[in-house]
């Protein structure tokens, strides 16, 4: 099938974009490549001490013969969605024992869980987090012993972080190794109502606690479409994972397979076989944008909006949110799970999953078919699916059509002719906004605006009872260099209360929404922020703003705004406390949010 002439336009353009910081990236890589395999530049001494505590590794290190495969992990075992790593180090170990190479883990990064710290003090270091991730996997990486890795990464920052640090490492094959989702428990749209209810008064804790518990009971990513889950199909569409391994859920002999495959395949790629396939390879400018391809066909996460930006600079490229929204008014939006339908990722999969949605969108010439993948050229790799014959992993073709065309539709009768992702400009500024989830009837509101300065001070409001007609909440003062640019999720419950009582309402702010938020029509990313000179720092209590995802709008109405001196308030409570005081550093020297909200630069 013939490359969709946008898909081919604005890869043209962000390969001219990315020219020059592009080929200086590659030269790097390459000049990096041609040094050898690292452990023969260390001296005596400092190969001694990096094996050291090998044990039975130790000697077929020293020859330095066998490849050696780096770990970096996120585990830790208070994120659902990580607690599985805990096994994979020894499993990994003994499977490339067996293979005739050693495994070392040569780092562990921080992996905090955005759920737990929505609408508190410690979201402030969410997004910091990212870079701050990548930075640890630098200094696990920086020993310079390994001719290969793979990386135990799942959640909101913690992928990201991840793949701007192997970009660092680009010369070097890297598998990234999926967890897989926890397997199902009460359906998301009884979890959202009991929240609502909850916000509306209708209900105690108690109800909400178990309500909440029944949702998150196992180990594996929650089940919604949310940021984590969105990662993991950026995995399989940047060809970074094993074709199939997303959503497998953890702890089966499949899963436990799949691991092993993917660290044998690690090393099989090194520069010491014949078919060395480094990072730098894959992750160029087509694979980028058929992940971006994925996020609309899929209606994923909003923050994927900032951290593909910012992975793709880290490798040299150029991403711009022009990019993202021409690619989104051409690609079907294919997917229907929560929060854009009722169906969980379990229900995704088992419906024909990625690999059928790869399959059409190739088919339909949405998708570059020629790139470099950790299973091979193309992509065509990814329209299999694992499975296990006997103790033998296998790849047989996927499902052919989907077995639920209430979850998954193929390219040619989607559920949407475009995809979830539109681009907002205007007097304003410059924001985003995912409708895959937002009616027709909500995506145009035009209403006067009440301005909050903090989250906590909207839930004051709701609660008592100030909001009585149509409003736009503008909550501003949340960028990344005002306090860290923290997810506003909390807000959706009340929110949406509004919307149920028949009001019109949308969000406008320069801060986040979780990958969670859907039907509440939420302009984000507001660029410029408020703390840097942009105008949704001039707005007060009952401006008129319009906000129009058709159009791609963002207007002030009231006349005289622009002129207005901008609010100056009080951020020093953002300043310290739960460690904030430790990323002052990073809010004085983050970009902006367009540019990948990251201190890196690029």
């Amino acid at each position: 099938m013939t490359l969709n002439a946008t898909i081919a336009r604005v890869t043209d353009r962000i390969i001219a974009r990315s020219e020059t910081s592009r080929a200086a990236y590659l030269s790097r890589m390459h000049e990096a490549r041609a040094k050898g395999p690292a452990r023969g530049h260390l001296s005596c001494s400092g190969q001694a001490h990096a094996f050291a505590a090998a044990g039975e590794d130790q000697a077929r290190l020293a020859e330095g013969t066998a490849g050696n495969l780096g770990i970096v992990t996120a585990y830790n075992d208070m994120l659902s969605a990580h607690q599985p790593y805990e096994r994979y180090p020894d499993l990994i170990r003994e499977t490339v024992r067996a293979a005739g190479g050693t495994a070392q883990v040569a780092g562990g990064v921080p992996a905090m869980c955005d759920g737990v710290t929505q609408g508190e003090a410690g979201m402030e270091l969410s997004l910091f987090s990212r870079d701050t991730i990548a930075l640890a996997a630098a200094v696990a990486m920086s020993h310079n012993t390994f001719d290969a890795a793979v990386f135990l990464g799942v959640c909101d920052k913690i992928v990201p972080g991840l793949v701007i640090a192997a970009q660092s490492f680009g010369h070097l094959p890297i598998v990234f190794l999926p967890a897989g989702p926890m397997t199902s428990g009460i359906t998301n749209d009884e979890k959202a109502r009991v929240r609502q209810e909850f916000a509306a008064g209708e209900c105690g804790r108690d109800k909400l606690m178990a309500a909440e518990m029944a949702a998150y009971h196992g180990p594996g990513t929650c089940t919604f479409y949310g940021t984590a889950n969105t990662n993991q199909m950026l995995m399989e569409f940047m060809g970074l994972h094993l074709p199939g391994s997303s959503f497998v859920n953890p702890n089966t002999p499949l899963r436990d397979a799949l691991t092993r495959e993917g660290a044998r395949r690690a090393l099989s790629l090194s520069a010491l076989g014949n078919d060395y396939t480094p990072v730098c390879d894959i992750l160029d400018e087509r694979a980028f944008v058929n992940g971006i391809v994925g996020l609309n066909a899929t209606g994923g996460s909003t923050n994927l909006l900032i951290h593909l930006i910012a992975m793709a600079r880290a490798g040299g490229i150029q991403l711009d949110w022009e990019d993202f929204s021409d690619i989104s008014n051409v690609t079907p939006l294919m997917a229907r799970v929560y929060p854009n339908g009722l169906a969980d990722v379990n229900h995704f999969h088992a419906a024909g999953g990625l690999g059928y949605m790869i399959g059409e969108l190739l088919k339909a010439g949405l998708m570059h078919d020629d790139t470099r993948t950790v299973a091979g050229q193309g992509m065509e790799h990814y329209t299999a699916e694992p499975k296990l014959n006997g103790d033998k992993l296998e790849w047989v073709p996927g499902a052919g059509a989907s077995l639920n065309d209430k979850i998954l539709r193929p390219a040619n009768d989607p559920f949407q002719p475009t995809g979830g992702l539109k681009r907002l400009s205007g007097s304003l500024g410059t924001a985003v906004m995912k409708v895959s989830a937002v009616k027709p009837e909500h995506q145009v509101v035009e209403a006067p605006v009440r301005v909050f300065h903090d989250q906590d001070a909207v839930k004051a409001a709701f609660k008592a009872g100030e909001f009585t007609g149509d409003v736009i909440v503008v909550v501003r003062f949340q960028g990344p260099k005002a306090n860290g640019m923290p997810e506003l999720h909390s807000l959706t419950p009340i929110l949406a209360v509004l919307q149920g009582r028949g009001q019109n309402v949308a969000l406008v702010t320069d801060g986040r929404m979780s990958g969670a938020s859907g039907k509440v029509p939420a302009a984000i990313h507001v660029c410029p922020e408020a703390l840097d000179g942009g105008a949704i720092a001039k707005l007060q209590d009952g401006d008129l703003l319009r906000v129009d995802a058709v159009k791609g709008e963002l207007e002030i109405l009231t006349p005289g705004v622009l002129s207005r001196a901008s609010a100056t308030p009080d951020l020093a409570a953002n300043e310290a406390g739960i460690g904030r005081e430790l990323f002052s550093l990073f809010r004085r020297s983050v970009g902006s949010a367009d540019t990948g909200a990251t201190v890196f630069g690029g």
